[in-house]
């Protein structure tokens, strides 16, 4: 397929370069230059004409909508028919606005948010949620079975984004407990590492202690999946659940700590670092 792909970042620079690999004829946009093994275009109108797939990866609602909607986006710039899926993480009501948008223009789109992280895009092993119609999913799944080893169609337009926002909700308070873990353990001069693989054995193991507490016990935190991206995403998480008039007490408590690394210059940081947060209130 012709692939128009907008957005090369730390996960769709990966997810772009596994399609091409898949055999996909790929013309990818991103603000700022980047090194790219398809084709790389100067504006996102050039990306998307003529595409019959577009892929969005972008950072936030507002993006989104930019790109999109905007007068040289996706919908002024390519064909009608053309299957727009975005893979961005933003709020379920933008990813219907978008969705209506693009329905009217005689487009299909589908919202299909990721979680894996970049290690997860790099090994095209990511877990995808999507949201749209049954038959636009079908159309999209050999593109989406390329970039996730877990693909599942979910609900109707806004129903991918609201399991992400269900997703980041655990991540964030599952990060948070395991820093308050090791902070505690640490406080009690327990030896880290093997006390990690115990609790990863037993029904305390979750993938934040396979994949994150190793990094945490050595302080590094390169950026996976940036403090500053989750912050977004925890605010997501308290506005859909105001508005659907459901109680998030330990996802607001996530979202504040979250809010915190971010005040305290973490965002440019990994998600784990959020354990620095935890260390700071324990002063340690």
């Amino acid at each position: 397929m012709i692939i128009g792909f907008i957005g090369l970042g730390i996960m769709g620079l990966p997810m772009a370069t596994n399609l091409v690999t898949a055999g996909h004829d790929v013309r990818a946009y991103n603000r700022s230059p980047r090194e790219f093994s398809g084709t790389v275009a100067d504006s996102a109108a050039a990306a998307v004409t003529g595409a019959d797939v577009v892929i969005t990866m972008l950072p936030d609602s507002p993006d989104v909508e930019a790109v999109v909607l905007g007068p040289d986006g996706v919908l002024a710039a390519a064909a009608p028919g053309t299957l727009l899926i975005d893979m961005s993480t933003i709020a379920p009501a933008t990813a219907r606005t978008i969705a209506d948008a693009a329905t009217e223009a005689g487009f299909r789109a589908l919202d299909a948010p990721v979680s894996g992280g970049e290690q997860g895009a790099i090994d095209g092993a990511l877990s995808i949620m999507v949201g749209g119609a049954a038959d636009d999913f079908q159309a999209a799944k050999p593109v989406l079975d390329v970039l996730g080893s877990t693909v599942v169609h979910v609900g109707p337009a806004g129903s991918g984004q609201t399991v992400k926002a269900a997703n980041q909700l655990i991540v964030a308070g599952t990060i948070g407990l395991v820093a308050e873990a090791l902070t505690f353990l640490a406080a009690h001069s327990v030896d880290l590492e093997p006390a990690v693989a115990v609790l990863a054995g037993g029904l305390a193991g979750n993938r934040i202690l396979d994949r994150k507490a190793a990094g945490m016990i050595a302080h590094h935190f390169e950026p996976g999946f940036r403090i500053d991206l989750h912050h977004k995403d925890l605010g997501i998480v308290v506005d859909s659940a105001r508005a659907a008039g459901v109680t998030v007490p330990l996802g607001a408590v996530a979202a504040q700590l979250m809010g915190a690394a971010r005040a305290q210059g973490h965002g440019s940081l990994d998600h784990s670092a959020l354990l620095l947060v935890i260390e700071a209130l324990s002063k340690r």
